[in-house]
């Protein structure tokens, strides 16, 4: 399986170039967090380690260029009503596509899916959601015990890091992303 067609050096590069030095230190933990998750769950090494690597490739551009993407590929406008925690993974999707060339739909959809969820979630897209919330340079109350759930029970592991995060956006009394409710509903009660 070869979903990029240049180096994986190449694609380091593109991906290091659109971000901060932290931001890239924090993408290289999701990937080795990713990698060993895929491991574990019978997932391609390959569509992992892409899904990890480009999961915030657009995390720290300006709004404009989001709101442009929305309109230009007519996405869902109640999309504009919502920030960057949903927008780098929704909307940078298309950014995937159109500077990376990355179309493997199942990459583009774990991408997609990566903060908020979905009622319905490949193995890949739990992968990647669990593993952008337990790489080893996050440290909050319950990491280790979703750490050790993601490796016994990756469904599990996503209705506990949903449940969580709901709760941490009520108490910060923070509007809720329907996707985010709708992820809830399906993982979590």
């Amino acid at each position: 399986m070869h979903i990029y067609a240049a180096s994986r050096a190449g694609l380091l590069e593109k991906i290091a170039a659109a971000m901060s030095a932290k931001r890239f230190e924090h993408v290289l933990r999701v990937e080795e967090m990713a990698l060993r998750l895929a491991e574990c769950w019978g997932v391609p090494a390959e569509l992992a380690s892409l899904a990890a690597l480009v999961h915030d490739y657009a995390k720290e551009r300006p709004d404009a260029d989001f709101l442009l993407v929305i309109e230009q590929e007519g996405l869902d406008p109640t999309l504009r009503d919502w920030g960057n925690n949903v927008w780098h993974g929704v909307v940078g999707a298309e950014l995937v596509k159109s500077e990376l060339g990355i179309m493997h739909e199942e990459i583009l959809d774990a991408m997609r899916q990566h903060t908020v969820g979905a009622a319905h979630m490949t193995k890949l897209s739990q992968i990647l959601y669990m593993a952008d919330y337990i790489e080893l340079g996050r440290t909050f109350p319950g990491v280790e015990e979703v750490r050790a759930l993601a490796f016994d029970d990756l469904a599990a592991s996503v209705g506990w890091q949903t449940q969580h995060t709901l709760k941490y956006l009520i108490e910060k009394s923070v509007p809720v992303y329907p996707g985010t409710l709708t992820t809830y509903n399906a993982w979590s009660v």
